[in-house]
């Protein structure tokens, strides 16, 4: 191809073979993560570790979307071998963080018993912290979101695995794996204890620094078990309450520290937790749609407001691409992408625009040339060919644009 990609790009695409990991790329990032894991020691290792497990899962999420079978498995089984390896360190025993990323690869692979068992091991042996806990938190969300996600309808959803897990948080007390039905009682407790904890800390000053990306971190994953307990015990409306208030009481906080110029105030020291928060929200709503009949316009609105804030977070733009495509307007996605590109510096708005384009491009390629018994209809589709010109025309006379190769790659791979 005239080039070697280290890492992936994902947004090209080599004849049919979609750029992947490539050999020389590998066994750099290998290496450095080799070269790394002996010169730290302590926490710096630790964290060494999950960045080197978020790596590795980043590929079997690559092979899964790529549906390569015979990859994944050795994928599988080497990433598999790692993460045991990490876990046998002293140092990492009891590293939350690390057992809850064995236990998310287990559950990629397909082994849900396993990632379940995995799952049990860690909240056991992770002690009483309850909800104060952020690690704790933040193993129980992933977990409980994990298991919504097998469920097919929200009905009954009250005695399922993850209101247990969300009950079990808020007890303050060894976790007990899953035996089939949750106590109606302690649905009661665990939803006033939840109503308790999340005041105190939409209430509480922090007093340093390091206690505010504490407390951010731990808001997040409350205000997520919270709104996802409120989910499965309610309805969506109930969940949909929860991010709200949280979202309103976390602008409040931050426009109030702008007002005491950077005072630390309130609980916001950066827009993280608003935004993490503004995440956890649009994903449930899109969780909701698939799985029921729900109206689409809450999730516009929230993905919108939220793009407007956070222009450059991608995972908020795939989920405006993936809703606009069902949309055969394209008109207003447009008059959105030009005003947030206009607003922003970010590169993001213009490369979600133009993907959003090839998107459509290709769908309209795909009907015209459609094999209608003896017509084959061959009119190429010139408009959205030289609307997505244009747009890499602009993105390139942007300051970032100028000096980012993947989007020069990508507008040579498009005119080739």
């Amino acid at each position: 191809s005239g080039f070697n990609s280290i890492g992936h790009m994902d947004t090209m695409l080599q004849g049919r073979h979609q750029i992947g990991h490539c050999k020389e790329g590998e066994e750099f990032i290998q290496n450095v993560f080799h070269i790394l894991s002996q010169i730290l020691t302590g926490k710096e290792k630790s964290n060494l570790a999950i960045c080197w497990l978020q790596y590795e899962i980043s590929k079997v999420i690559q092979c899964l979307q790529a549906k390569k079978k015979k990859k994944l498995k050795a994928q599988g089984r080497k990433s598999k071998k790692l993460a045991k390896n990490f876990l046998k360190a002293p140092d990492n025993r009891n590293n939350l963080c690390l057992w809850k990323l064995y236990a998310y690869l287990e559950w990629l692979l397909g082994n849900t018993d396993d990632a379940r068992k995995v799952f049990d091991t860690a909240l056991c042996t992770a002690g009483t912290g309850g909800l104060k806990s952020a690690e704790l938190c933040s193993l129980s969300l992933l977990y409980a979101q994990l298991e919504v996600e097998l469920l097919e309808s929200i009905e009954g959803a009250v005695m399922s695995r993850s209101v247990h897990i969300l009950t079990k948080l808020t007890e303050n007390g060894p976790y007990v794996p899953y035996s089939g039905q949750v106590l109606s009682v302690n649905v009661l407790k665990a939803r006033k204890t939840y109503e308790c904890a999340l005041q105190d800390y939409l209430s509480k000053t922090p007093v340093s620094d390091q206690d505010q990306v504490n407390d951010t971190d731990q808001l997040v994953n409350l205000v997520g078990c919270y709104a996802l307990f409120q989910y499965l015990t309610v309805g969506i409306d109930a969940a949909v309450l929860i991010y709200t208030q949280a979202s309103e009481k976390l602008e409040a906080s931050g426009s109030q520290k702008c007002e005491n110029t950077g005072e630390n105030y309130g609980i916001l020291n950066s827009p993280t937790a608003l935004e993490a928060v503004t995440l956890l929200h649009t994903n449930l709503l899109r969780f909701h749609m698939k799985i029921s009949v729900y109206p689409l316009n809450p999730l516009r609105e929230a993905l919108t407001e939220a793009l407007k804030r956070y222009p450059s977070n991608q995972c908020l733009w795939r989920s405006y691409i993936h809703i606009q495509r069902k949309s055969h307007s394209a008109s207003k996605a447009r008059r959105f992408f030009d005003s947030v590109t206009r607003s922003t510096n970010s590169l993001e708005p213009w490369l979600f625009a133009i993907q959003a384009e090839q998107m459509r491009k290709k769908l309209t390629e795909k009907v015209q040339r459609a094999d209608v018994g003896e017509i084959h209809c061959t009119i190429p589709e010139t408009g959205l060919t030289n609307r997505i010109v244009a747009l890499f025309e602009h993105a390139v006379q942007s300051e970032n644009g100028t000096h980012c190769p993947l989007l020069w790659r990508m507008y040579l791979n498009f005119m080739v």
